[in-house]
């Protein structure tokens, strides 16, 4: 089948989150499975890993966006095959993915733009268009207000794959012009767009309305963004369309997340030989600059501190935790000023038991989740969440809030029967978080029932095969629909 992927993040080359780990990975397991598969990025001027040698793909075109024009090329590249990198200075050189700039809504209403207009350059035409988060959201009802005099896309289906709920793209009425579909206005959501007050356009919501198909990142998640609680105030459009809502749980990628070869770790190990993972530990207290402990179980954290990841939770019960010297504790992150400033005072307050790292690095984020005994994500929600995959896959035992996909993929130790992989909190509040840690730490200080809680997180498969083959059976019930 011929897929076009629309993301306006992609690993290795400009990733925020779980959204370009998904798309850098899945596009390489679909072509595995003998589709054609393209894929449509921005060009930003600052990407993770730079791309050798880009020629321009045919002639540099225009995209209008109401009364603005835009020059757009396509960037190919022999190192990146099936990429196609949308090449607009103007709107992808900011310095960063995302930007609060009032023309945010056009930077990725040219993407969607760009990647039509070059499915037509190339005569390519889509089975399946498969649009991520509220980036591409727009681009189901564009295709259908504004490409369907075109036969290339007759038989195309469009699938929707929502990565965070949480983060809509909702932008005012006075950028309709801006879509190019002001003849088509009657098909925006009218009573949003007319709202008294000042009306909206909420790309993430006319997704929902005009995808053939949606997906989202766990079978939890699917379930829960259909309650008010977790709908963000779109429950009542996935509720209306539940049917063709699911949830695939993503997978990681063994090539850049297997203990026994990862180039980020001074010493590999693996589930048959464990002596390196105790080698990582110390090579990760030395290098957060903290002594090693005996009798103390290292806490790790990888994660953007916002209020979505529950960390605050953290920084509540994990005082008392280091005043009775019962953990230490290592953090890289970064995000929203008052957490940052909270686990920056837990690290002056206990400098010999908590290491703090703003910002982010690759390296040390492999080196956490192979050198931590246990690893701390108690999200508020979490769609998916991988960083307790690749804690599983590393004998890093996770502490989670049971919420999305941390309840698809951890399973909750009981010492009874001796299962589980992880510890899961339900109520998210400090008692819960605190009850869990305990938990955590008093199994650790059981070596014998701790390797085996590790060797069955690390015999878990977390790979994007079975995930792979549910989205093609996807896109082929959709193709045929």
């Amino acid at each position: 089948m011929n897929i076009l992927f629309v993301t306006s993040e992609m690993a290795p080359y400009a990733k925020t989150g779980g959204l370009g780990d998904v798309t850098g990975a899945l596009p390489r397991y679909l072509r595995s499975l003998g589709h054609d598969v393209r894929v449509f990025l921005p060009l930003y001027d600052r990407l993770d890993r730079p791309v050798a040698r880009l020629d321009t793909y045919k002639a540099p075109f225009q995209v209008r966006l109401g009364v603005h024009t835009y020059e757009v090329a396509l960037r190919v590249s022999d190192a990146a095959p099936g990429i196609y990198f949308v090449d607009c200075p103007a709107l992808y050189h900011r310095g960063r993915i995302y930007t609060q700039d009032h023309d945010e809504h056009r930077r990725f209403l040219a993407l969607t733009w760009a990647a039509l207009m070059g499915a037509q350059l190339q005569g390519f035409a889509p089975d399946v268009i498969h649009c991520h988060d509220w980036q591409a959201a727009l681009l189901p009802l564009t295709l259908k207000a504004a490409f369907g005099w075109d036969r290339l896309f007759a038989r195309t289906r469009t699938l929707l794959t929502i990565h965070n709920l949480g983060y809509q793209g909702s932008f005012g009425a006075h950028t309709l012009d801006d879509t190019n579909l002001r003849p088509s206005a009657h098909l925006f959501h009218q009573d949003l767009l007319h709202r008294p007050g000042g009306g909206r356009i909420n790309y993430l919501l006319h997704g929902l309305l005009y995808a053939d198909g949606v997906t989202t990142v766990s079978p939890n998640y699917a379930r829960e963004i259909q309650t008010p609680a977790h709908g963000v105030g779109l429950d009542g459009i996935l509720r209306a369309r539940q049917s063709t809502v699911m949830g695939v749980l993503n997978g990681i990628d063994p090539e850049e997340w297997s203990p026994d070869r990862d180039p980020h770790l001074p010493h590999p190990y693996s589930a048959q030989s464990l002596d390196g993972k105790a080698q990582n530990r110390r090579a990760l207290l030395q290098r957060m600059g903290l002594p090693a402990v005996a009798g103390v179980p290292l806490l790790g954290v990888v994660s953007r501190l916002v209020y979505q990841k529950g960390l605050d939770l953290l920084c509540d019960v994990a005082p008392e935790m280091l005043a009775r010297g019962q953990i230490q504790l290592v953090v890289l992150g970064s995000g929203e000023g008052n957490l940052e400033g909270r686990f920056a005072e837990l690290q002056h307050r206990f400098p010999k038991q908590v290491s703090f790292h703003r910002g982010f690095s690759n390296p040390l984020a492999h080196l956490i989740e192979a050198g931590a005994d246990v690893f701390v994500m108690p999200s508020r929600y979490e769609p998916c969440g991988l960083n307790q995959m690749y804690s599983l896959r590393y004998g890093t035992v996770p502490v989670v809030h049971r919420t999305g996909g941390l309840a698809d993929t951890v399973a909750p130790y009981d010492p009874r029967n001796d299962s589980g992989t992880g510890f899961l909190f339900e109520h998210h509040d400090a008692a819960g978080l605190r009850w869990a840690l305990h938990a955590a730490v008093s199994t650790w200080h059981q070596p014998a029932a701790w390797r085996r809680l590790m060797l069955r997180g690390m015999a878990q498969d977390f790979s994007w095969d079975r995930s792979a083959a549910i989205y093609s059976a996807i896109y082929e019930r959709l193709a045929r629909a």
